[in-house]
């Protein structure tokens, strides 16, 4: 009975003083541990746009997650043609996943490009899943400055069928600042 009378005295204050008041309540109660992983604000998810690039973090257990993303879709049948993920803790270096699309000379893998600065060595396909043909990539401290004040990151492929050069652009707009915010989420 008493656990009733606690719950609707906690309604009349609710109707009283409104739900915020309610909330905050509940959000105290429910106070994450102090060692426990946070997001600004308490959330769990955390979606961000810094120009063409995306920041996504989330919280899942003990584990935060944050990465710095751009897609590219195709403007007639809206399939996706790649994407980039990365991850960073430090701001000053960038490890991850480039997935193309199907269709390519696999075993000649691909070489990158910052603006016209063509990036040694030519780095090969892990696999092909669903989302496309996966291409792990890292970026030391070296080229990471090159991509914050570059344009363009440039991604150079053959055509299986035809062996024909392909190129993907990735726009840069908005990299730098997307690196740091995840770098600056996954310290906190």
């Amino acid at each position: 009975m008493r656990k009733y009378a606690y719950f609707v005295a906690m309604l009349g204050l609710a109707c009283v003083v409104g739900a915020p008041a309610m909330a905050a309540q509940t959000k105290t109660a429910a106070a994450p541990a102090a060692d426990a992983p946070q997001l600004p604000g308490g959330a769990s998810a955390l979606s961000e746009t810094h120009g063409d690039w995306t920041v996504n973090c989330q919280i899942s257990g003990a584990t935060k997650t944050c990465s710095l993303s751009y897609q590219q879709f195709n403007k007639q049948n809206n399939q996706r043609l790649l994407a980039i993920e990365l991850s960073s803790k430090t701001g000053e270096d960038a490890a991850g996943t480039l997935a193309l699309p199907f269709g390519l000379a696999l075993a000649k893998g691909v070489s990158l490009s910052i603006d016209d600065q063509k990036l040694d060595g030519s780095l090969p396909f892990n696999t092909c899943q669903v989302v496309g043909c996966l291409v792990p990539v890292a970026f030391d401290a070296t080229l990471t400055p090159l991509l914050k004040s570059g344009t363009t990151l440039k991604i150079d492929a053959f055509a299986a069928d035809t062996g024909q050069a392909v190129t993907f652009s990735i726009p840069l707009n908005g990299f730098a600042g997307a690196l740091a915010r995840t770098a600056e989420l996954l310290s906190n």
